[in-house]
């Protein structure tokens, strides 16, 4: 296997990289500072740029008005964009949009196509994804209060929703609900379903506070009341039971997307760490960098990021064609998480006082890239399934393990 970027993957990566200084980075102090609504204008305008560059939905084929990258190159990509907080966003390269369009570019009718996916990847629209709820444990995605019953040519919606990211400004969302609870098999109880965001009884209760920080637009995780929602019953997505398959198939790809971006957080992280330990002195002539504390967590720093992305690269290769990788997927997402927590907080312990300020993005991403181990299942959750892996080649029964 051979993970060195392509030529042309290269090429990619240096045009994100010079798009980003030139347009992106000028922008993020006042976008930390002034929120997703006040930046508004300035984000439309210089996403209106990036679309002129050719890496516009670099996930999305050329078909579709998408750069048609494969999976290898857009980890690759992903990476760079990590390093600016909007470097997705502009690139229309953002969760949960993501996922959402390759989802229904994988599974969606040819209606759906055409009234959501079409939009979505032209960057007209924003969508959501409604899954979480706050009465039942994230961490079982198969029990859900959130009901959808079939009345004639409709679904009927009654539910609680939270922690739907972009919620706020988003044209839809897709909604996980119980469309046959009576089904022995709890895996084949829930949808998929397009809800328009403006439907009769949806309703955006209010963009949930992380950290002191409640957020607005894509920047914002929203909490939804879904009250006796009526949607068209073609706004199914696959088969009736087939939620928990079809979002089992969104995380694949999708982990490979996060887990990148949590490298290029790390990146931007371990140069703000070098740039304060090699010009802040802590007297005339020494350096912060000239504590052997500080160099510890630099050579630290790039150690795990270096693993990180072999890591992630690997998982790419096997989901493109190169093995079993439900392992990998597990693998990466507790693993450069936590990566990325510890290299965040060695930067924002290096900038001292400075660290802790809106100064820098250090505790913007150490206040919501916490919820990288949490979100798309706990980090205990992954290293159970891990360990059941493991275990199974020793010849134990492993069916017990991280259930109870």
């Amino acid at each position: 296997m051979d993970f060195a970027p392509s030529e042309r993957a290269q090429e990619l990566c240096a045009l994100a990289r010079t798009f980003l200084d030139a347009e992106v980075l000028p922008h993020e102090h006042s976008l930390r500072n002034l929120g997703f609504d006040a930046m508004a204008e300035q984000l439309a305008a210089t996403r209106e740029k990036a679309r002129q560059t050719g890496l516009w939905s670099p996930h999305m084929p050329e078909s579709l008005g998408g750069a048609g990258l494969t999976l290898m190159e857009q980890a690759q990509l992903s990476e760079v964009l990590g390093e600016a907080i909007a470097g997705h966003y502009v690139f229309n390269f953002q969760a949960p949009d993501v996922g959402n369009m390759e989802l229904l570019h994988s599974h969606g009718s040819a209606e759906q196509q055409a009234r959501w996916l079409t939009p979505l990847v032209a960057g007209d629209i924003r969508s959501c994804f409604l899954m979480t709820e706050p009465d039942r444990a994230g961490s079982n995605p198969v029990w859900m209060d959130t009901t959808a019953v079939r009345e004639g040519d409709e679904w009927v919606i009654r539910g609680h929703k939270w922690f739907a990211t972009a919620a706020d400004g988003a044209a839809f969302g897709i909604c996980m609900a119980v469309t046959d609870p009576d089904n022995p098999n709890p895996y084949a109880r829930a949808s998929m379903i397009i809800v328009p965001t403006d439907a009769e009884g949806y309703d955006l209760v209010r963009n949930v506070s992380v950290m002191g920080h409640s957020g607005s637009g894509w920047a914002s995780h929203g909490e939804v009341i879904l009250d006796d929602v009526r949607v068209p019953a073609a706004n199914l997505i696959g088969a009736p039971g087939s939620g928990f398959k079809l979002a089992q198939a969104r995380l694949g790809p999708g982990r490979i997307h996060h887990a990148s971006r949590w490298i290029g957080v790390c990146n931007r992280a371990l140069k703000l760490m070098c740039q304060r330990a090699a010009t802040r002195e802590l007297s005339p002539g020494r350096p912060l960098g000239t504590k052997q504390a500080v160099q510890q967590w630099i050579a630290e720093s790039r150690a795990e990021i270096e693993a990180a992305r072999l890591m992630v690269l690997q998982a790419a290769w096997k989901i493109e064609g190169h093995g079993r990788f439900r392992e990998d997927v597990s693998l990466i997402k507790f693993f450069v998480a936590g990566v990325m927590q510890r290299v965040l907080d060695r930067a924002i312990q290096a900038h001292g006082a400075l660290g802790m300020s809106d100064d820098t993005p250090l505790a913007f991403w150490y206040a919501h890239e916490r919820a990288s181990r949490i979100y798309d299942g706990p980090d205990e959750v992954h290293k159970a399934v891990v360990a059941r892996q493991v275990l199974k080649r020793f010849g134990m029964d492993t069916k017990g393990i991280g259930r109870s």
